[in-house]
């Protein structure tokens, strides 16, 4: 017997744990399984795989949800391309039905038995990602020697269940890596997306399957409406629900989604079907407030009319890839700052507003330095709406945020075939989707200096290649960069090519941090209009102090965060100190009064909601154990957990833990 069965044996008969849990006892429990119940040598296990026939017969049986799935297996597949993954799609008993995998390692998943028509429930396979997740009806990482079958032990899989609208499984998303490299905490990543994946496919699901009915969408974060986390209630015409989404069940304080079926919307929220169908006419991107009956919480929300599907998983409002929903009083995000809003009352912004209006349309390459949050790309939008091209397009790349394996891709595009894993017929580059328009190019220092080479090129001969193909593409190329990085030293480390940066720096306007305009006070509140839209809210003589103190890391972006949280979080139509973020008043040098009465108060009594998403629980209980562990001492429980003060009191105001509670 080897080492790795004699582990097996020895923790299934209730020992040989190490002191740090592991191999803990999800694992633990599913080598007890795989022993007691299914009767399995751990060195006598071979991979089942279905005939065709019978492969096709598990096929139809879900075959609407294969369509879906595949979309979103697309885009995850994009997210982690080049990382050695293939990702698999099986049913509820555990059967791959559809797979995407690497061409050149295609042959490696096929040998490891990860392949269409394969079984790999865990009656069949043992301890595996894909079985352990249909039995436990959770994600789950089963990292190397996690798998209960020795010929399994290269194996890394991170999978997550899919669920239909009624709770029943659907299926098993999983992604599985043949080679056994990475250590188990990098697994968390993996496992991230692939629950993300997962949610996402069981929005589309519920979409399609009451795509007959009106849908309302809800969060208690205005931002959050149409994106994953979000509650979803099918109501049919005489305001009845007919079906909710786990979400929408652990938002209203209810174990059980069946708790809502059948019930009145009205029961719920101050809704009425008269309601829903003006809602309906108004259009599906429009975001509004409604308030809960039974403990009067604000939410926002907004309706899928009925009638709309989401074929192949390519709806942005049901998927929330994409939806650039906007949050200010149910606004539509066409309604976009334009230069004089833009400007305010601050001299520098009305010198930047002033010189933008006599380049535009000049052909002088406009560059827009900032720190991180003060407005970039709104300002470089508002640029390309005031010139003649406004009614062309406007693409934004954030160098920053694309892997710089695919950034040359993004930008130049490529031909099918161009490389392993491309798409059938090519893709045009954001290069030239903007042509005619305008391409901004945000946080352009971290570009790589090979592609800075392309650019510079691209500019000076106003044609672009795409990748694998020898055929120069004419584009009319409108170009505005943005960064928050200093050029000029970079330039000096020859981290920056010196000609690109004098191609591009026709004219620097610098966009001034919040804490430097001299109109603070009325920027702080025009966003709270914004924010509170059709609402009358007002701020206490204690919440401006704090706000206006405040040093704003996060600059414009924090701020209408922190205004957006807010706006919902107050009663009375009155922002107190209370309702805002606990750095802002300790940072300001004001208390935060929070009371035990008053944080009982806020949740009535009850336990506040955690998200349903694992990884939310995990890290609501890593953070608290770090506190406890700290005695909430704020400074050593953030160096403990490696992150700044600021993010640990965002992670705390994340999951409803009050400093009240460890006190």
């Amino acid at each position: 017997m080897d080492r790795h069965e004699s582990t097996i044996m020895s923790v299934a008969r209730g020992g040989g744990f190490t002191e740090d849990g592991r191999p803990g006892k999800l694992i633990g429990g599913s080598w007890k399984r795989c022993l007691e119940d299914y009767g399995l040598d751990p060195a006598q296990i071979a991979v089942d795989v279905l005939t065709q026939r019978e492969l096709t017969e598990h096929r139809d049986h879900i075959g609407e949800v294969i369509d879906i799935a595949r979309a979103e297996m697309e885009n995850l597949a994009a997210q982690i391309a080049g990382s050695g993954y293939a990702l698999l799609l099986t049913n509820a008993e555990g059967v791959i039905l559809s797979h995407q995998a690497e061409p050149a390692l295609e042959s490696n998943f096929r040998q490891a038995g990860l392949w269409d028509g394969a079984d790999w429930s865990e009656s069949r396979q043992g301890t595996n990602g894909i079985g352990t997740a249909l039995i436990e009806r959770r994600a789950v990482t089963v990292h190397c020697n996690d798998h209960f079958a020795t010929r399994h032990t290269s194996l890394s899989c991170s999978a997550a269940p899919i669920h239909a609208p009624a709770g029943e499984l659907l299926g098993v998303l999983d992604a599985s890596s043949v080679q056994c490299e990475d250590s188990r905490a990098s697994q968390m990543h993996t496992v991230a997306l692939v629950s993300m994946s997962a949610r996402l496919i069981e929005k589309c699901v519920f979409l399609n399957t009451y795509r007959d009915e009106t849908v309302l969408r809800f969060h208690g974060r205005p931002e959050f409406v149409n994106l994953v986390h979000d509650g979803m209630l099918a109501v049919n015409g005489e305001g009845r629900v007919v079906a909710a989404d786990d979400s929408a069940a652990m938002q209203l304080g209810h174990d059980d989604r069946d708790a809502l079926v059948g019930k009145e919307i009205s029961q719920f929220f101050d809704v009425t079907p008269s309601l829903l169908a003006q809602r309906v006419s108004e259009g599906n991107l429009t975001v509004w407030p409604i308030r809960e009956v039974r403990r009067g919480r604000r939410y926002f929300a907004c309706v899928r009319a009925p009638g709309r599907s989401t074929a192949g998983g390519r709806s942005a409002a049901s998927t929330g890839r994409g939806s650039r929903l906007s949050a200010r009083g149910g606004r539509r995000e066409t309604d976009r700052p334009t230069l004089d809003d833009l400007q305010g009352q601050d001299p520098r912004m009305a010198f930047n507003v002033r010189c933008a209006r006599r380049v535009v349309d000049k052909g002088v390459q406009l560059m827009i330095h900032g720190e991180t949050g003060t407005g970039k790309e709104a300002f470089a939008r508002a640029v390309h709406e005031a010139g003649a091209r406004a009614e062309q397009p406007f693409v934004a790349v954030n160098c920053a945020a694309i892997p710089e394996s695919l950034i040359e891709s993004e930008l130049f595009g490529y031909k099918a075939g161009a490389f392993t894993g491309a798409r059938r017929d090519g893709m045009r580059g954001k290069i030239l989707q903007s042509s005619g328009g305008t391409l901004f190019l945000d946080e352009i220092g971290d570009m790589p200096v090979e592609l800075q080479t392309r650019l510079l090129r691209v500019l000076e001969e106003r044609e672009v290649v795409p990748l694998g193909s020898e055929v120069a593409v004419p584009v009319d190329l409108n170009l505005i960069s943005a960064t928050h990085a200093p050029l000029k030293t970079m330039l000096a480390d020859g981290r920056f090519r010196e000609d690109l940066y004098y191609r591009l720096n026709g004219i620097t306007l610098t966009l001034p941090p919040v804490r430097e305009r001299a109109d603070r006070d009325a920027l702080l509140r025009a966003i709270l209009a914004d924010e509170a839209g059709e609402e009358t809210v007002e701020m206490d003589e204690a919440a401006v102090g704090a706000l206006m103190a405040y040093h704003w890391p996060g600059n414009i972006r924090e701020m209408r965060n922190v205004l957006r949280t807010a706006v919902a979080l107050c009663d009375e139509g009155v922002i107190r100190l209370a309702d805002l973020p606990g750095d802002i008043g300790e940072m300001s040098g004001l208390a935060l009064p929070v009371s035990a009465e008053q944080a009982a108060a806020d949740t009535n009594g009850q336990t506040p909601p955690v998200a349903a998403n694992p990884l939310e629980c995990a890290e609501r209980d890593a953070v608290m154990r770090a506190l406890q562990q700290n005695r909430w001492n704020i400074t050593n429980t953030a160096r403990q957990l490696a992150m700044s003060r600021n993010t640990l009191y965002r992670k705390m105001k994340k999951h409803d833990i009050a400093l009240s509670s460890g006190r």
